[in-house]
Parts: C-alpha cells; sequence; structure tokens
C-alpha cells in the first residue's frame, strides 16, 4: 500500500528549517560581496562553497543529477539555471544567483539579482536596475500574499498583478515554464507555486505549509529556450532577466522567510505584514 505524504510539516520540522534557510542566505551575501567587473563567475560558486562547508552545510544544487556546482549564475539573457565558470562579469551586467543549503536533512532556497557596478551606459543600467526591483518586489508581494492567503493559488496572482502594475510601457514577461515549489526534506517538493493566475486555487494555505517563491521575470517576450548546455535558461528575444527567491514557513503565528535574517520583516513593512518567529 502506497501513502501519500502531506505538504504541511509539524512546527518542530518548520523550526529544523531555520538553519539551512541561513546558511543559505549567508551564502548567497557571500557571492553579493564578490559580484565586481572582471570577477568569473565560477569565483562566485567559490564563494558561496565556503559558507557552506564553514557552516556544515551541502549544496543542494550538486544533489541534482548532472549538476556538480553549487550555485546557479545567470547573466543578461540568461534567466535561471546558468552554470559557473569563466565567463567574466562586466559593468552594467544583470546578474542572478540561485544557491541552496541542505543542513541536518532539511533545505533552504533562496535567489537575488543585482546589477555589476561600474562604467556602463545609464539607459541600459536603469532599465535593469527597473526589471531587478519590479521582480523583488512581485516577490515580496506575493509572500505578503501568503500571510493572509486561504488558497495557494493567491500568491501567484498578487505576482502577476504587482508585475503588471510596476512594469513599464510594453510589459515584461513572467515565465510560465519554470515555477517555484514545496520545500523541506528535498529541495523541491509538492505543491507548485505559480507566479501568475492561473484557474485552480491551489491547495489550502494552513500551517505547516513551507514553500519557495520564486518569481522569473524578463524585460521582453517570456519565451525561453535551453542553452546547449542543458540547463541554462535563456529569453529568446535576447531580453535580459531577473530571478528572486526566498523560502517562508507557514506556521500558527503567522508566517516566517526562512533565507532571511530577520524573517523578512524590512522587506514585509510595506505590505503591513509583521513576521512572527515560528514557535
Amino acid at each position: 500500500m502506497r501513502f501519500r505524504t502531506s505538504i504541511y510539516k509539524s512546527p518542530a520540522q518548520l523550526r529544523a528549517m531555520v538553519e539551512p534557510g541561513l546558511i543559505t542566505a549567508a551564502a548567497l551575501d557571500a557571492v553579493r560581496a564578490k559580484i565586481a567587473p572582471g570577477v568569473r563567475t565560477i569565483e562566485l560558486d567559490t564563494a558561496a562553497s565556503a559558507v557552506l562547508r564553514a557552516r556544515g552545510a551541502q549544496s543542494n544544487f550538486q544533489m541534482v543529477r548532472g549538476y556538480r556546482h553549487t550555485i546557479c549564475v545567470s547573466v543578461n539573457e540568461q534567466v535561471v539555471h546558468g552554470i559557473p565558470g569563466e565567463r567574466v562579469l562586466e559593468p552594467g551586467d544583470i546578474v542572478s544567483v540561485d544557491a541552496g543549503a541542505q543542513f541536518e536533512g532539511w533545505n533552504g532556497d533562496s535567489a537575488f539579482t543585482m546589477i555589476v557596478p561600474g562604467d556602463a551606459p545609464a539607459a541600459v543600467v536603469e532599465e535593469r536596475r527597473r526589471l531587478s526591483e519590479v521582480t523583488e518586489g512581485s516577490l515580496w508581494a506575493g509572500i505578503a500574499a501568503l500571510a493572509s492567503a486561504s488558497r495557494l493559488g493567491e500568491v501567484g496572482t498578487a505576482i502577476e498583478a504587482y508585475v503588471e502594475a510596476n512594469a513599464p510601457e510594453g510589459g515584461y514577461g513572467i515565465l510560465r515554464d519554470y515555477v517555484g515549489h514545496g520545500i523541506g526534506r528535498k529541495m523541491h517538493e509538492a505543491p507548485s507555486v505559480f507566479n501568475y493566475r492561473i484557474s485552480d486555487p491551489g491547495p489550502e494555505v494552513r500551517p505547516g505549509l513551507a514553500v519557495a517563491i520564486e518569481p522569473m521575470v524578463v524585460a521582453g517576450d517570456q519565451e525561453t529556450f535551453v542553452e546547449d548546455d542543458d540547463w541554462t535558461v535563456t529569453s529568446v528575444d535576447g531580453s535580459p532577466g531577473s530571478h528572486w527567491e526566498h523560502s517562508v514557513a507557514v506556521h500558527d503565528g503567522g508566517i516566517w522567510v526562512l533565507t532571511s535574517p530577520d524573517g523578512g520583516a524590512a522587506k514585509l513593512a510595506p505590505f503591513g505584514v509583521v513576521p512572527r518567529v515560528i514557535g
């Protein structure tokens, strides 16, 4: 007889997810500090690896069959799943970095985007800065929606509404083929977390739900293709992309952003949401 695994976790299990979330955040902080003109993307991978080793964690990305790096680094028209290598960062590049840590059998997963500093055309920098800001804003809009949602589909509705309200004339594209996910014992678990409106309301939002919310947005059309390395997802029209992600737990006291040291307090404040420590 086969038993269906619940998507909801106990308070003790959610508490066990705090440390891998913080380790993930620390690894990304190390990468963020390293991003500069002239830096090779493999150097960013090395910086993240050092943090994970020092904290006694493993890269959950390396547990995905065929992937041997600690992080994903996607530059300009690459949106997600870029492989670290010999590419040299240049001023004005828009860089998205995704990382995850497994610690004592539990997982964290998070991503950020930033613009490489330096002398670059102002118009290019402004276009990419706005794209990143809107994508990040949509992430926090989705997290804020989760705090009061009855069904998980409300998160995608909030993300898309935020992008629509804040994108420049002509709009942005939200990737349809790549979505967020549940997280826990595995980095990728049920349920799917869509970044756009869908007719299915999704599962009930109640204590024990842990999800990774991750809008992936491009400045042009949302159509993408996978490059010859079988990993890197790139926009068909060559428009730049942005990827922001956090792992979030729903518990009896409210929500807590597992991959943010303050639980998301600073970024959720504009939405009137106060995260609560998991009891």
